[in-house]
């Protein structure tokens, strides 16, 4: 099988909309483009009726009622909404936050606009697998402490957090739990009644739907979830979030969400195999690569790969044929690791060498093993220009001998 390079392996960064999504978004460009709030007349009421479809399949991915689905403009917009919406209409019960150091930069800079509000949060750090723990979460609460927010899935690393489990916690001291779970839905089953989660966020583009559209479960029942919407307008979306429906990017997600809950059987084991078989690939033609992450408990298409004495911006510059992410997220003033590297204790060095591999639908044995020859001789390039590289594999010199006359003796 021919392979077409160069080969993309960044699915965790964005997905390509899967052609069914595609189909069932076309029409409602052109045929039926009404507004879903013009309800007066048949044009309105068939892309209300699109609307309405789409949020069914949604909560049915989740394990959640269609009314408890807001649509928003993807990930970001959801978790602004989850975390400043039930920031602003909890502040009087208390003014504490929890949250983790390995979140994504959409949560961690919500919650520092929290803290120039007067809010309280505290960044739980993981253990060296990225992981935070149920007790970790138990013993940071506080009788001021309103929410948790924690990500489902690590969009670095791939490792799970015990969501279930972090569930009982919050819902036993009577706190709202979100969870961005951008990268699990999709990927993992997800059910918010047995997880006990209250607001949820996810983005299209993540599991094969279009960019720019995502959406928010908000929990109505057990307990009903109040929020203070971040936009005034129409009223949209039971009051909170206003702003004409994107009716054909809901139809595309709501198509991705159905698709995902039907194949999500037979697709993990799929990628993990494949995942598994990348890794063992580089593993068996390198030294010194470093699994970063949980290695059982993970997303099943992400390996975060870490190379000694390996720069990953120029590995990834030398590997022309192969699209994949550095796990170094270096801004372009400060050549810093990833913050979530540096948070599970990875040293600066190894975090720099970090690579993120992550499969996707499209993905094939074959493309594998193309990434394992191009990313085995980058590496085999880069070390053997490489001084720290050299010195650390060249043979240690005997020790001199300081016995009598030069002559060493048992014992001596």
């Amino acid at each position: 099988m021919a392979i077409v390079t160069p080969v993309y392996m960044d699915y965790n960064a964005t997905t390509p909309v899967d052609p069914r999504v595609a189909e069932a978004m076309l029409p409602y460009f052109t045929q039926h483009f009404g507004n879903a709030s013009s309800r007066s007349h048949a044009f309105g009421q068939r892309a209300a009726e699109a609307v309405e479809k789409a949020r069914g399949e949604v909560a049915a991915l989740l394990g959640a009622a269609p009314a408890e689905i807001l649509f928003t403009s993807g990930a970001t917009e959801s978790i602004n909404l989850a975390i400043k919406g039930a920031a602003a209409a909890y502040r009087e019960d208390g003014r504490h936050v929890i949250t983790g150091l390995t979140e994504h930069k959409a949560v961690l800079d919500t919650c520092k606009r929290l803290e120039l509000d007067g809010f309280e949060v505290t960044y739980l750090k993981p253990d060296s697998d990225g992981r935070i723990s149920p007790e970790q979460v138990r013993a940071a609460i506080t009788d001021h402490t309103i929410l948790v927010s924690l990500m489902a899935a690590n969009n670095e690393t791939g490792t799970l957090h015990a969501v279930a489990e972090i569930g009982k916690v919050t819902r036993a001291r009577g706190i709202l739990f979100h969870t961005d779970a951008t990268q699990a839905v999709g990927k993992v089953p997800i059910d918010v009644e047995a997880m006990g989660v209250d607001l949820l966020s996810l983005s299209a583009h993540k599991f094969y739907g279009p960019k720019g559209v995502g959406a928010l479960y908000v929990r109505k029942r057990s307990p009903r979830i109040r929020l203070v919407p971040l936009m005034d307008g129409g009223g949209h979306e039971r009051g909170l979030r206003s702003g004409t429906l994107n009716v054909p990017g809901i139809v595309g997600l709501g198509a991705a969400a159905e698709i995902g809950r039907r194949e999500m059987p037979a697709e993990p084991a799929r990628l993990a195999a494949l995942r598994d078989r990348l890794e063992g690939g580089l593993m068996n033609r390198l030294d010194l690569v470093t699994l970063n992450g949980y290695p059982a408990g993970r997303l099943p298409n992400t390996a975060n790969l870490a190379f000694s004495y390996v720069d990953g911006e120029d590995l990834v510059r030398r590997m022309t044929g192969v699209a994949v992410a550095t796990g170094s997220a270096c801004t372009s003033a400060l050549l810093e690791p990833s913050h979530v590297l540096r948070a599970m204790g990875v040293p600066d060095d190894l975090a720099h060498g970090a690579i993120r591999f992550s499969l996707g639908r499209p993905s094939t044995e074959e493309e594998v093993d193309y990434v394992i020859r191009v990313v085995a001789a980058a590496v085999h390039a880069l070390r053997a220009a490489s001084p720290l590289y050299e010195l650390a594999h060249a043979p240690r010199a005997p020790k001199p001998c300081n016995c009598p006359g030069g002559k060493c003796t048992p014992g001596s």
